[in-house]
Formats: C-alpha cells, sequence, structure tokens
C-alpha cells in the first residue's frame, strides 16, 4: 500500500510538472498581448456556444480555424446557467466546459466575456429574472444586494474554469476574461453611484486570480491594469485609456441582428476587410468578429424586445454552420496577409506619410530589415493611383492594399478572390406521401387551449398588473380577464348596441377575446393601442385579454425596468352615446401561462391530443402535433412556417423557439444593391422590404431521429399546420467569381517570411464546396469586359472568343480549377482597356 501510494504521489507530480511546462504567461504591453514573451497579432470571431449544439460546435470551430482565426469569443449567459437561483445548468447546448476545450482541442484559445451581463440580443440581457425580485436590488450599480449576486456568479465561472484548468495560466486555452460590458455607454445614467460599482467591478474581478488579462469594454475609465476595448462597425480612430495598454477591438459587427417585422441588414465583405486592414494598419493587434457564427435564438432566449429566432447577423459562417462565400473566403486571405505583416508590425511603431486627399500610406520598418505597409485610400467616390516607395499602386475607393513586403501587393480589401457559392433551400413535403388536403389534415392531432382562465392558480387582483413582475417571465403569455354583466336597462349600452374596446399595453402582442371568440389583435416593440369594435350582451360578458412578450429588454441603461403587458387604460366605449366606462381599476382575474404549458403539451406525450376530421384551422390558440421522417442526406435542416400565424414549435421536446412568418418587414429602406463605399450602419445595406421577417426555423440535424419524430406547435394567431415544409439548405450547385488584371496574386503564393514565392499574375480559383462533387459546367466565362453579377453575366463589347473554352478544359470534370488571368492565356482582344475574367460554374 505504501508503495502504491509512493506511485501515485509521483505519477501526480509529474503531472503538475506537465501542467506547468505547458502554462502560458499572458501579459501585454503598449503594442499587443503578450504570451510567454512573444507578442501576438490575434484575430478572434464570437461563437455563442448555446446558439448552436454540441454535435455542430466542432465543425464551427474547425472552419473558423480554416478561416485563420486565432481566438473564438463568447460570452457567459447567466439565465442559461442558473435559471433558478442555486440550480445551475451545465448541460447540452449550456456545456460550457466542454465547449472551451473543444476550442482549445483545435488549437485556438479563447476570451471568455463573463460579464455577467452580456446584451447580445439575449433575454434580459443574460440576467436570470429571479434577480429583479431580490429585494432592494438596483442593477448595474453601487448597489449590495446586486454586487453580491455578480461576484457570487462570476466566482462560479471562475472557479469552474480553473477546475478544469482552463486557463492559460494552468495550461488551458482562456487568455483574456472580461467584466461587465458596455457599462461605458451607459454609466452616465447611474450617477456617481455608477462609477463606484465601475470601479468595484474592477477590482472584483482582479480579485479572482484567473492569472491572465481582463478587459472592460466600451469603458474609456476601465482601471489599470484593466484593458479597455472598443466595440463598433470601426475602431481605428480608437485609443486605450493608457499608453501601457494595447489597442484591442472586442466587436466588429458582421453584420446585424435581425428583428421581427425589420428587414434583412447585411454588410458587405468589402466595407468589413476595409474596418479590420484599417484598424492593423493604425496599430490594432487584436479584432474580433462579432458575430463570426451567429447561430439560432433556440427556446424562448431571444431578447429586444422582438428579436428574431434567427441569429445569422450576416456572418462568416451562416446560422446553419455553413461557410457564407464569398465573405468567409475574402476575409481568411485578408488575415492571411495580415500575419504575412506580423514581425514588422508588432516591432515597432509606424511611419505614417500622406499620398494625397484621403490617401494614407503607414510603413512598419525594423532595424534587422522586416517591414510591412498598408495603403489606405479612404476617399468614397473615387479610385486612385498612388506613388510609393517609387512603385506606382492602384488603389479602388474605399480600400486598402497590404504590403508585406513594402513593395508587392499580397491583398486589397476591395478585390475579392473568393468565389460566390450559391445557397437554396430545397423544399420537401412534411408528409409526403398525403394525397390530398383531407389527407394531409388527418396526419395532424390537435388540443384547443382554453379561452381565458382555466387553471387552478389563477388570482383575482384590482387593477391592471405589469406582465413581467406577475409572470416573472416563467411564460411569454399572461391573461387578464375581466367579468361584466350587462342589465337590460343598462343606459350605456343597448342590447345588441355596438361598444369600442379601448386596449393599451407596453408590449408585444395582445389578443383580445369577446366572450370566447377573438374580437381583434394588435403589436409593438413599446407600445401597442388597439381600439376594437365589439358586441357586448345582455347579461354576463367575458373580456379576456392575452398578453404575449416576445423577448425581454436587452440594452440600456435601467432596461431591467422596462416592462410589458397590458398597463392601461382599457376602456369601453358606446358607439351610440359616446360616453365610456374606465375598466383599469376593475377587479381582474389574471393567469400565468396557458395550460397547455402546464401539461408540457411540447413534448408530445399527452393523452389529450384528439385526432378526428377535420382538423380545425386559422383558429387561435390550438396546439398541433404530428410525427414525421427525418429529410434525406445531411443537409441542414429548417422547418419554413409559411401559412401559420405566429407560436412556439418544438421537435421532440426540443423548443425551436418562436415562429411568426406573418410579421412583415416595413416596405422602405431595401435596394437591389448596397455600395460598399462610406461608414456602413445598421439600416445601410437591406433586404427582404415588404417581404416575412422570418420564414425559415432551424432544426439541428441532431434534434432529429431518421423515423418517428414528432413535431408540436402552439399556435396562437391562427393558421394552418398542413401548410408547413421542410428546407434543406443546400449550397455550391454554382459559383461565381470576377478577377480582374489588377487583382493582387493569390496570397497563397506569398511564403510564411513575407517573401512573395513567384511573381505570379492574378489567379481565378473555383472549388466545389461539397468535396465529392465535381465542376459540370461553365455556364459563362469572358476575358475582356464582362458587366453584371452572379446569374446575370453578360459580355461586354471587349470578349476573347477563347475565354468559354480555356475555361472549361482547365475546370470541367475537377473539383478545383486555377485560371490565370493574363493576355498570355486569353490574348488581347482590346489593347487599351483594363480586362477581367468573369466565370459561372455548375457543380454536382
Amino acid at each position: 500500500m505504501v508503495r502504491g501510494r509512493k506511485i501515485e504521489i509521483v505519477s501526480f507530480l509529474l503531472l503538475q510538472i506537465v501542467v506547468v511546462a505547458m502554462a502560458a504567461n499572458v501579459t501585454y504591453d503598449h503594442r499587443a498581448l503578450v504570451i510567454d514573451g512573444k507578442r501576438k497579432i490575434l484575430i478572434s470571431g464570437s461563437i455563442h456556444y448555446p446558439r448552436s449544439t454540441p454535435e455542430m460546435w466542432p465543425d464551427l470551430i474547425q472552419k473558423s480555424k480554416d478561416g485563420g482565426l486565432d481566438v473564438i469569443e463568447t460570452y457567459v449567459f447567466w439565465n442559461g446557467h442558473e435559471p433558478h437561483k442555486n440550480k445551475y445548468n451545465f448541460e447540452g447546448r449550456y456545456d460550457l466546459v466542454k465547449f472551451v476545450k473543444l476550442v482549445a482541442k483545435a488549437g485556438l484559445y479563447v476570451h471568455l466575456r463573463i460579464g455577467p451581463y452580456a446584451c447580445a440580443e439575449w433575454n434580459y440581457g443574460g440576467f436570470p429574472v429571479w434577480l429583479h425580485f431580490i429585494p432592494g436590488i438596483k442593477f448595474r450599480t453601487d448597489n449590495e444586494p446586486f454586487k453580491a449576486e455578480m461576484q457570487r456568479f462570476t466566482a462560479k465561472i471562475v472557479d469552474l474554469m480553473k477546475q478544469e484548468r482552463l486557463y492559460a495560466s494552468q495550461g488551458g486555452p482562456i487568455i483574456l476574461s472580461q467584466v461587465e460590458n458596455e457599462y461605458g455607454n451607459v454609466d452616465s445614467s447611474y450617477g456617481a453611484a455608477g462609477k463606484i460599482y465601475m470601479k468595484w467591478s474592477a477590482s472584483m474581478a482582479l480579485s479572482l486570480d484567473t492569472g491572465v488579462p481582463w478587459n472592460m469594454c466600451q469603458q474609456g475609465d476601465a482601471p489599470d491594469p484593466i484593458i479597455n476595448t472598443c466595440n463598433g462597425f470601426y475602431c481605428d480612430q480608437f485609443t486605450p485609456n493608457s499608453n501601457n495598454k494595447p489597442k484591442m477591438w472586442t466587436e466588429n459587427w458582421s453584420g446585424w441582428f435581425l428583428g421581427f417585422g425589420d428587414p434583412t441588414p447585411y454588410r458587405p465583405v468589402e466595407d468589413l476587410a476595409f474596418a479590420v486592414a484599417i484598424f492593423y494598419q493604425r496599430s490594432g493587434t487584436f479584432q474580433n468578429y462579432y458575430m463570426y457564427h451567429g447561430g439560432t435564438n433556440f427556446e424562448r432566449t431571444s431578447g429586444g424586445p422582438l428579436i428574431s429566432t434567427s441569429y445569422d447577423y450576416d456572418a462568416p459562417i451562416d446560422e446553419y454552420g455553413l461557410v457564407r462565400e464569398p465573405k468567409w473566403g475574402h476575409l481568411r486571405d485578408l488575415h492571411k496577409a495580415i500575419k504575412l505583416c506580423e514581425d514588422a508590425l508588432l516591432a515597432t511603431d509606424p511611419t505614417v506619410t500622406s499620398l494625397g486627399s484621403n490617401l494614407v500610406a503607414s510603413e512598419y520598418k525594423t532595424s534587422s530589415g522586416s517591414c510591412a505597409a498598408f495603403l489606405a485610400n479612404i476617399g468614397t467616390e473615387s479610385d486612385a493611383t498612388v506613388t510609393f516607395n517609387g512603385n506606382s499602386y492602384h488603389l479602388p475607393a474605399w480600400s486598402i492594399s497590404i504590403l508585406p513586403d513594402s513593395k508587392n501587393v499580397a491583398f486589397n480589401t476591395a478585390k475579392i478572390n473568393a468565389a460566390t457559392e450559391s445557397t437554396t433551400f430545397a423544399r420537401q413535403a412534411l408528409k409526403p406521401n398525403a394525397d390530398s388536403s383531407e389527407e394531409l389534415g388527418s396526419q395532424w392531432s390537435y388540443i384547443k387551449e382554453p379561452i381565458g382562465i382555466s387553471k387552478a392558480d389563477a388570482f383575482v387582483k384590482p387593477g391592471l398588473l405589469e406582465q413581467i413582475n406577475t409572470t416573472a417571465d416563467e411564460s411569454d403569455y399572461l391573461w387578464y380577464s375581466l367579468r361584466m354583466d350587462i342589465k337590460g336597462d343598462e343606459t350605456f349600452l343597448d342590447e345588441g348596441s355596438k361598444a369600442v374596446l379601448h386596449v393599451q399595453s407596453i408590449g408585444q402582442v395582445v389578443y383580445a377575446f369577446i366572450n370566447g371568440k377573438l374580437a381583434g389583435s394588435g403589436n409593438g416593440k413599446q407600445k401597442i393601442s388597439l381600439d376594437i369594435p365589439i358586441n357586448l350582451v345582455t347579461g354576463k360578458n367575458t373580456i379576456d385579454l392575452l398578453s404575449v412578450t416576445v423577448g425581454l429588454a436587452n440594452y440600456g441603461a435601467f432596461f431591467d425596468l422596462i416592462g410589458a403587458g397590458i398597463t392601461g387604460p382599457v376602456t369601453l366605449k358606446s358607439a351610440k352615446s359616446g360616453s365610456s366606462i374606465d375598466l383599469s381599476s376593475q377587479q381582474w382575474t389574471y393567469q400565468v401561462g396557458l395550460k397547455g404549458e402546464d401539461t408540457d403539451l411540447g413534448s408530445g406525450d399527452s393523452s389529450e391530443w384528439v385526432s378526428k376530421s377535420p382538423l380545425p384551422t386559422m383558429q387561435p390558440l390550438i396546439w398541433y402535433k404530428t410525427t414525421f421522417d427525418a429529410p434525406s442526406g445531411s443537409d441542414p435542416v429548417a422547418i419554413d412556417f409559411t401559412g401559420t400565424g405566429k407560436g412556439i414549435a418544438w421537435v421532440n421536446g426540443q423548443s425551436i423557439g418562436r415562429y411568426w412568418p406573418t410579421s412583415i418587414a416595413r416596405n422602405d429602406g431595401c435596394t437591389d444593391s448596397c455600395n460598399y463605399r462610406g461608414s456602413y450602419s445598421a439600416n445601410k445595406c437591406l433586404k427582404n422590404c415588404g417581404k416575412p421577417s422570418q420564414t425559415l426555423y432551424h432544426v439541428p440535424r441532431s434534434w432529429i431521429k431518421p423515423s418517428g419524430n414528432t413535431l408540436v406547435l402552439l399556435e396562437e394567431m391562427g393558421g394552418d399546420p398542413t401548410k408547413i415544409s421542410f428546407a434543406t439548405k443546400q449550397t455550391g450547385s454554382s459559383l461565381c467569381l470576377t478577377v480582374s488584371q489588377s487583382h493582387p496574386a493569390p496570397v497563397d503564393s506569398w511564403a510564411s517570411d513575407s517573401k512573395i514565392l513567384n511573381r505570379t499574375s492574378p489567379v481565378l480559383s473555383l472549388k466545389c464546396p461539397v468535396s465529392t462533387h465535381v465542376i459540370t459546367s461553365i455556364n459563362f466565362a469572358s476575358f475582356g469586359t464582362p458587366t453584371g453579377t452572379c446569374g446575370s453575366f453578360s459580355h461586354g463589347r471587349c470578349n476573347s472568343p477563347r475565354s468559354l473554352s480555356i475555361v472549361r478544359k482547365a475546370c470541367v470534370g475537377s473539383r478545383s480549377c486555377k485560371v490565370e488571368v493574363s493576355t498570355r492565356v486569353f490574348g488581347d482582344p482590346c489593347r487599351s482597356l483594363a480586362k477581367s475574367l468573369a466565370v459561372e460554374a455548375s457543380c454536382s
């Protein structure tokens, strides 16, 4: 036993020696984060682990690494991990330890943004709603109850990471942690108490002794040694609050989030690449894409209010886990070009030279002879030709060229070498064997949710109650019910005469039922005002108002106090006499949630399901259930909810989130194309105006069995579930790319020591994204002056007649091909003109 104990001790000591040997020392200086004594240029991307599934994580992480990332950044979501006080959840999509370990396994670092306030368009900003009910609590200020809870949870996460030895100081991947989040945007609203709280937050974080630096984003007065960092569409003008801190960008918004009722925002990759390049040109050394993969707001996690279930964000990896081209590929090439400059960037500060109006050169030169330069045209109108170090360079408007040797261009932000890959949703019937609408309906069962009060825990209160204080966000739904007795001699209303019910709510959806029948509805972000013509009868009448939240507020000073629900007034006005009655202070009966939620109908297991024809449709508040087999293949799966109204859906008991295909985007603000030149804003580039904000809802493949799956809908508005269908997302059936003679040679033609291997001409490269596919046809090819975009290319006045045959010979039958863009290959059809090669190919 003694000998065995000695072996155990020796083994333990050896393990500790290995861990110490692997541990990294992470510090910083004025130029960069310093890991084991070496400054690092770091490129990061946000992936929020609960917005995808554990089965998706390895592929997402690998695609991030392949795209040139060094770091994965994520928030920690307090309300997901502690939905009820002291009852923790670190399983499934909330298995934070597993996610961090998978990042480490891929050889990447982690930036852990503990907060624990997240914002993130996440319900209640990531705070658990139970915090709101702690006596005397005030969020995000010098308030002892709040600080005690914040410190307890932050320490919980830090201790968990330490137990798993996940900090870099222990040999793990976490090189940076964040406390609080964008507090500097709102701290003035909290006055002196806000400043005290901010300093306390910093001190509390440092006391947890993680062995790695902490940062605060958007906090210009973050106390030493906390690093203050920048968030925004551009951060090149940002300066840290100390000459001893590096210039870091924790959120570069790669697109923008979608809201129900809004058109879809997107950000051109030429502008995103410009923002990144100019940040590194101006001495930045850490940049993070928010988001690199946006994912999905499953369950009731979306915030806002009115944030959509999709959190795609126009990110380089889309909601379904597929790379978005050319955004992903163009940024990958950018990252390679920046890394070619790393030694020079980190060794010195730049020499900045004006090359003309809106034209700037920044050159980094070291005493050892290494150098790199960035040439920027920050003008939005005109291309320019500049002279730098005796050489001439063409700079498109709003673009930056990167010269890893201060001579040859490796990359220009406006010149894309990555092909556009088509993506399509292939529709498949949910019930492919149903021959008629009647047979289709017979394959569904239903349960009608009672209108109004149906649960034993209903209660009566005078006046109108604010919703969040009443439901504690345990449900989206709150019933307000009032009974009225209209006497035969009522002077206010004659029997059968019309009245107008006026209802005011502070969000987000209201349904009004009179005597069990839907009379009207409305929705709005912060204010709903309804005037509904109704009929009352002599005798007993019931007014049932169903108030529905669509995510709680997540941003702004005192956002936690933003309410919801029917706060009044609620009045009845006689259509005949014009007189009115204020019902607001009456004795209202309240019910939190729906009966079907209490009986867990979302699981599909109830014995109450009704299976008889005809299936009731286009009626409010019906639960529907059916079974289905998985769509064939391995492509990502969505459900197209066109034909339904609004509700929540479950697949095999897993909530895929709120659906609302009848929420239509406004008609104005969209354009056929978006000019990338000039500063980007969230409303600059919009699409899908006048169309449903979201019809397709992601169902992770790992949630679906080959057969015998259960789909449950809670249809609150009224719709026809037999109209819904599957849609599998397919990519890469067609490839398009235009490369000009002025494009740089491929960045891969450079060696890692910033030496160009061969001074090649520009090259057009195509590769089918599916490994089993090959290029089967070339649908268009023109070397000359082609016009148009993918799917609508046409020949210009100048065209080499050999274009199609040359490209076909190089590409057809292969998964990938490269074609040199030069007159040597195609001849010179128009000697006086600049020429491009445009190609559209098909893969299968």
